[in-house]
């Protein structure tokens, strides 16, 4: 089965402000409970504004990634599926 791609986005009180130790502790834990997951769920990047994260990931489904989220203890406030993507060179394609 083909992994389809979502954005989620978590509410995390300050997450702005966290120093580079306290980033990585989180992608740590993140990435232990996507070991303990195995193949239907694979981080790809996440970008962090004020008092959110936003991340891309790729998962069977949204019940994998709620699970994710439980037990990783990092809130997924809302998931929605990437049904297409778009970039500058979208315009010249045939």
């Amino acid at each position: 089965m083909a992994l389809r791609r979502f954005i989620i986005e978590r509410d995390i009180p300050k997450v702005g402000t966290f120093e580079r130790e306290q980033l990585r502790q989180a992608a740590a834990k993140s990435n232990e409970v996507l070991n303990q997951l195995g193949s239907d769920i694979q981080w790809i990047e996440s970008f962090v504004a004020n008092d959110k994260t936003f991340c891309v990931y790729l998962a069977k489904d949204e019940a994998v990634i709620r699970k994710h989220a439980d037990i990783s203890g990092f809130p997924a406030t809302k998931i929605t599926e990437v049904s297409k993507m778009i970039d500058p060179t979208t315009e010249k394609a045939a």
